[in-house]
């Protein structure tokens, strides 16, 4: 039997679970005819046997006698009786219909005659031989009706069966139909969690990861506000400060002048430039912890020696003593790229508010399970009121010297935050300045 196709889960186990029961039903009714019928002829036999039995001994065995014992012919029986006496005579038979054999096989046999099969039981005495028999179709039709007696309660059954079947199906579905009602009725904007209560341990784990997609889209699009109405924010100045040094450029009277305000706007470019980079890495950053970004094997040590190789170059501009001071060897779990941002950043910033000629430190320990990873400067520092601030976006520390955006340490501590990484803002004892460590864990 093939079922139709469907995509529907209910109707799937409906059409599997209703088939199950005919088939099974069907079988069970087979195995219980086949068993009454069995039944009924142990009994029919069981039957012919006492009667031919209880003949052994009771007829008399006189020809003449014989017959007197005559029998009418119009009658319908569902046994046949003959008795033949020790010298081969018929002395009795309860039909003429029947014709059967004059001498049968002593015991059960089975014979053809006038086109009837018989089922014959045959017993001899001392002076008689008696044969019981029936036809086997009266038999057949008797042990059916039987058999269909003891089938029939299962035409009551089954549809009663099929019937809690499918009020089961239906009610153990209705959680999905639930958790479908609450997704059909949202808004598109509508990232809140799906109702996990009372849910079957089959779907609780879908609906369960649905919401921590739906918390990773939330945060996400968050992100997405967040980068929209920061590069709004903060682009209106540069690009306003942009607008002014072209005009001032416009209006130079002399060559001096026109140098002056080229200068201006070329400082001005980079610093919209910068930020503009800075955006785009946080927010870059923002969207892969959202969605979750796959976290491989990183070496830190090899990406720590690329990051002092890459800001070599701002370092001797400034003159400024960039070393490793330790280089433990170090494996964690994380996302490459983000740690080299994390790096770069951190050392740009300690290069850029170290003063000239000064020393920055990068270390990487590796103790207890744990990598902490440090970088000192001999900058001004922080003060221990706007340690926690300066993680904030676009937050600068009042008379800070410089030209940065304010994002350095941000993007710095969401990387850390994607990596479930330690940031901490202290002061240098070595070096009298910054202090930033980030702590991970190592990978055994």
């Amino acid at each position: 039997m093939s079922l139709p196709l469907s995509h529907s889960l209910r109707a799937r186990l409906l059409w599997l679970l209703l088939v199950a029961i005919i088939l099974t039903a069907g079988a069970q009714g087979i195995i219980a005819y086949r068993t009454a019928l069995a039944e009924a002829d142990v009994i029919f036999d069981y039957q012919m046997q006492q009667m031919a039995m209880s003949l052994r001994s009771g007829l008399p065995v006189a020809a003449e006698l014989g017959e007197r014992m005559t029998t009418n012919e119009e009658e319908d029986f569902d046994f046949v009786i003959q008795v033949w006496a020790s010298d081969g005579s018929r002395v009795f038979q309860s039909t003429a219909r029947a014709e059967l054999p004059q001498r049968g096989v002593v015991g059960f046999s089975t014979v053809q005659a006038r086109g009837t099969t018989y089922r014959i039981f045959s017993v001899a005495s001392a002076t008689q031989v008696i044969q019981v028999a029936q036809d086997i179709a009266a038999r057949r039709e008797m042990a059916g009706t039987l058999a269909l007696r003891t089938v029939s309660p299962m035409a009551v059954m089954v549809p009663l069966l099929m019937l809690v079947v499918w009020w089961v199906v239906s009610a153990s579905l209705t959680p999905v139909s639930r958790v479908r009602q609450q997704v059909a009725a949202r808004q598109a904007d509508d990232l809140s969690e799906l109702n996990e209560h009372d849910l079957p341990d089959e779907i609780h784990p879908l609906v369960h990861e649905m919401n921590l997609l739906f918390q990773r889209l939330s945060q996400a699009f968050d992100a997405q506000k967040n980068f929209v109405a920061d590069a709004a924010h903060e682009l209106r100045s540069p690009l306003a400060a942009l607008k002014l040094q072209v005009q001032g450029l416009h209006r130079a009277p002399d060559d001096d002048a026109r140098d002056l305000a080229i200068q201006r706007l070329n400082a001005g470019i980079d610093r919209a430039t910068r930020l503009v980079e800075q955006l785009l890495v946080l927010a870059r950053q923002q969207s892969s912890s959202a969605a979750g970004a796959k976290h491989v094997l990183t070496d830190l040590t090899a990406l720590a020696r690329l990051a002092l190789a890459d800001a070599a170059g701002q370092a001797a501009l400034r003159q400024i003593d960039l070393g490793l001071v330790q280089a433990d060897q170090s494996i964690v779990m994380g996302h490459v790229e983000a740690l080299r941002i994390l790096l770069r950043n951190l050392l740009d910033n300690a290069i850029q508010y170290s003063p000239v000629g000064g020393t920055v430190n990068l270390a990487l320990s590796s103790h207890g399970g744990q990598t902490l990873m440090s970088v000192d400067d001999s900058g001004p520092g922080i003060a221990e009121e706007d340690r926690q601030r300066v993680l904030d976006r676009f937050y600068r520390v009042a008379g800070t010297a410089g030209g940065g955006s304010g994002l350095g340490l941000a993007i710095v501590k969401t990387i850390a935050d994607l990596h479930h990484a330690t940031l901490k803002i202290d002061r240098s004892v070595s070096l009298g300045g910054l202090r930033v460590e980030v702590t991970f864990k190592n990978i055994p």
